[in-house]
This record gives C-alpha cells, structure tokens and sequence, in this order.
C-alpha cells in the first residue's frame, strides 16, 4: 500500500490572522506544503518579521504578490480574504487549482438575493452559488469530499449551528424564535485595526454588536434549515454578538422554546447521539469554556433544559480562529482531497 503525496498549497491572503493560523498548520501538517502565499498589503516583507511565531518554520521567506497564474497547478488554494474581495479573485482560480475553500463569505449564501440585504452589495458571480458547498464538515461531511469550490462557515455561525442543530434535528425545540448570544474575542475583527478593536476601547469593555443585522444570521438560518430535517415551519433566529476582552475563542447560548416535555438528560442525548463518532464534539454536562478549546480544532457543547422556565438551551464553544476558521478549512481541504480530515489537527487546547 502506497502513501498518498504529499500537497501542494497557496494560501490568498496569507498575511491576516486566519492566513498566519494556516501557515501554522501547514508547517506541521503531514500531507501539505506551502507553495505560495501572497499578502498584497505585506507582499516582500518576511513572514518571520510579521509573524516571529512563525519563524522557525518558514526563515527567510517572503508574503508573494498575488495573481492567479501565480498558483495555478497547486492542488489547494485558501482565500482568507474580507467579504466582498474573494467574488472577484475564485473565478479566476476555477480551472487552475484543484480545490479552493475560500474562509469569506461570499459563496455561503445560497440565495443571491441574501447578499444585498445582509452584505450591502449584489453578489457578482450569483452562477457560482450552486457550485459552492458549505464547508462545515459534521453537517456537510458527504457534499464536502471530492468538492471544487468549499466555502467555509463563518466562527459565529459554525458555533450556533453546531449547538442548534442537534436540538431542532431531534423534535426538542420550536424552529421559529431561536435566540442565539455570543460571545467572541478580538481577532474575529482581523488584523487590520479599527477604531472598535484598539486596546482602549476592548479592554475592560464588553460590547453588542450587529443588532438585528449582522451577516451570519441567514447562515445560521440557512444551515439549520437544510440539516435539521425540517418539514413545514423554517427556522428563525435571534442573533446578538457580543465583542470582549480576549484574543481567542467563541462561546454560544442558545435558547428554544420546548416541543413537548424534554428533560435535561433528552437534550444531553440528543447532542451525544447526533455527533456519536465525531472527532471533534465533545457533548459533556460540564460547562464549556472558551480556553478549554484554545488552538484545537475542537467544540464543547453542553444543553440544559429549565423546567422552571420552560425553556430549552445548549451552550457550544470553539477557538474561532481554528474550528471557526483556518483548522476547519484544513479540515475540509482534507475531506475534499480524500486525507484523513484530523490530519494536522488536534482536539486539545492550551492551557492555562
């Protein structure tokens, strides 16, 4: 029996946080290898220099200038560029890469009528929409191997979905006024600096965001209703994100109002049975917290349900830069190219 090759890599947009987080992985990563990564705004500055974590694993090499010729034959290019940005640059990678997982948003959405309600702009490729598949593998897993174009979900709707979907799927929570409040660090809002993400404003502060409007709400709707077997009611969510003080990681809260009588132990069930077997869940009583999953590819989910109120809730968190991001596009390159989807990944975190 013979190995499989070894990978070829580029990476658009190697120069921002999910970029650095991708050439972490590749450095120990035991099928893939860097070909090219371009960094327009850091194009001839050593990665060493922007990223002294990275130094051992790369030396002396320099962020490319990006042009599609210039990965054309890799066999996995990652977009790791702002929405609105990767429209412009797949097409032009279609034909010349074996797989593209582009880590934006702009081939999520299914419907091109979503994009400008929600992103303020007509999608410009609406035909590339269907070749697209969501890349979120314990829901997409099947869609996800052998794909040409994968779109990885985004860390708030990747955290919501994962925790949502197995209560809906086994008949414990209405689909309609879901309330989804989360909490996520810094890095999130990307490495460029913004007036809401310099250290006097975060620090000691915590602040809601994309009230009633922000972007992952029809993700998350999307995702739900297409891998919760749903029949007639589709699901409505509530979103509410909340910016603190930390680098990393997301924690989700998640209400439904009950179908029928569930008991805590119906909804702890539920959870372990919808992702028996898979690498990365961990459905346990506890509950989860962010620096528990720090750095792995890992999501803790836990569910309650309080008789008192009546409600039902499930809590879920993820390092967004890893599972939220860049560990889950390895996970999918991995899937679509036929490797074992844990290859260069790990389920333990840092710690402390």
């Amino acid at each position: 029996m013979t190995s499989s090759p070894v990978l070829s890599v580029g990476i658009v947009g190697a120069s921002g946080y999910t970029g650095a987080e991708l050439l972490r992985l590749i450095a120990g990563h035991p099928k893939l290898r860097l070909a090219v990564a371009t960094g327009d705004s850091m194009a001839g500055t050593r990665i060493a220099d922007l990223y002294p974590s990275l130094a051992l694993a790369y030396g002396d090499r320099e962020f490319d200038t990006y042009s599609p010729e210039a990965l054309a034959g890799v066999d996995v290019a990652f977009c790791g560029l702002p929405h609105g940005v990767s429209m412009g640059v797949i097409p032009d990678l279609l034909g010349k890469v074996a797989t593209i997982v582009d880590l934006g948003s702009d081939f999520r959405l299914k419907d091109p009528a979503l994009y400008p309600r929600w992103y303020g702009a007509e999608h410009t490729h609406p035909e590339l929409l269907d070749r697209s598949v969501y890349g979120l593998p314990e829901l997409y897993r099947g869609e996800i191997a052998g794909a040409e174009l994968i779109a990885a979900t985004g860390c708030n709707a990747a955290t919501a979905s994962l925790t949502v979907a197995p209560l809906l799927a086994a008949g414990l929570i209405e689909p309609q006024g879901i309330v989804v409040n989360l909490i996520t660090g810094v890095s999130g809002a990307g490495r460029p600096p913004k007036p809401n993400t310099t250290f006097c404003t975060v620090d000691e502060n915590v602040t809601a965001y994309g009230l009633l409007t922000h972007r992952h709400t029809p993700e998350i709707e999307q995702t739900l209703n297409q891998k919760a077997a749903l029949a007639d009611t589709p699901a409505s969510v509530l979103f509410t994100p909340h910016l603190v003080p930390m680098n990393r990681g997301i924690l989700a809260t998640c209400y439904g109002r009950p179908v029928g009588a569930p008991t805590t132990d119906d909804a702890l069930e539920a959870m372990a049975e919808f992702y028996r077997d898979e690498p990365f869940i961990l459905v346990d009583e506890r509950s989860p917290e962010t620096k528990a999953v720090a750095g792995s590819n890992a999501v803790h989910l836990t569910a309650r349900v309080d008789e008192r109120t009546g409600l039902v809730f499930g809590i879920g968190v993820l390092d967004n830069l890893m599972k939220g991001a860049s560990g889950m596009a390895i996970q999918c390159a991995n899937l679509a190219v036929g490797l074992d989807e844990t290859a260069g990944l790990t389920t333990v975190g840092m710690y402390p």
